[in-house]
């Protein structure tokens, strides 16, 4: 059973579901202003649903995982789960997330999961192999979590507020993947997949990733201004963390150290959004 169980933790890719889960609960945190009891049916309905389009993604993908280095040991690859046994698994997975936030939070919440899991399934998974831009339509898939959040607190999926944090999150996406381009672009284009390494040069990419880093900076200033309550001091806080963001990441980007360069820029952006994004969850649980 313990086998089988990370077997199927492997399968899900859990730590990126916690992380889009996380977002989720941000938005709803940002509408509502407090924990709550619902926050437990929205981490269950959006971790089941995100663990289930991850599953299914493995299973679309698995003979492009067998060729690279990076994906070889995943589960379907290693044949540790058979590929009808794996898409079983997504499918109840999917299910369940979509059954529970149907039953907590209604139409609205349900159906912008149904499109995030067809859009990323469907849409972003197809495009890999067609384009080197799959990632900017792709980034769609990392916004609407934030959205499905602030419609399971009750609020309107075209407010201003929760479009600027899902706007956030939609740029803050796409140097965060071509930063994996940078490292692993050669091991994706072998196994078939169109990558950005193939329409701009590696040292151009870099210049283009810091654009972005850049753009996705400006978009985390730009959210205070729609929060209800904004005060100086988070304000202030927002951009300083952007300064010290913008400061690390030019280092890294320019420094001499070309080989730390990949894996502290990784670094460096994930903790930028996370802190980001606990900053609007303390600022809303603080004002409420």
């Amino acid at each position: 059973m313990k086998k089988y169980l990370q077997i199927v933790l492997a399968l899900i890719k859990y730590k990126v579901s916690i992380a889009v889960t996380f977002t989720a609960i941000t938005g709803y945190i940002v509408y509502t202003g407090h924990f709550d009891f619902q926050i437990i049916y929205l981490f269950l309905g959006v971790f089941f649903l995100s663990s289930g389009a991850s599953a299914l993604n493995e299973c679309q993908e698995s003979k492009f995982d067998a060729k690279m280095p990076r994906t070889m040991h995943r589960p379907i690859p290693t044949g540790k789960i058979s590929l009808i046994n794996a898409i079983i698994v997504s499918s109840l997975f999917c299910i369940a997330g979509e059954v529970i936030l149907y039953t907590a939070f209604g139409e609205i919440t349900t159906l912008l999961g149904l499109v995030n899991l067809v859009w990323y399934n469907v849409i972003y998974t197809y495009l890999k192999r067609v384009t080197p831009f799959a990632v900017v339509p792709g980034s769609m898939v990392g916004a609407i979590p934030a959205l499905m959040g602030w419609t399971a607190g009750g609020g309107y999926v075209f407010e201003s507020t929760i479009i600027f944090i899902a706007f956030f999150m939609f740029i803050w996406q796409i140097p965060h993947f071509w930063l994996l381009m940078l490292k692993y672009g050669k091991e994706y284009e072998d196994a078939g997949f169109k990558t950005i390494n193939q329409a701009i040069h590696p040292q151009n990419l870099k210049f283009v990733i810091y654009a972005w880093v850049i753009a996705t900076s400006f978009s985390s200033i730009i959210v205070p201004l729609f929060l209800v309550n904004i005060s100086l001091p988070f304000f202030l806080l927002i951009f300083a963390l952007n300064l010290a963001f913008i400061g690390i990441f030019t280092k890294l980007s320019f420094g001499k150290v070309a080989e730390l360069n990949f894996r502290k820029s990784f670094v460096s952006i994930n903790i930028y959004m996370m802190l980001f994004m606990i900053m609007l969850i303390i600022f809303h649980l603080t004002v409420s």
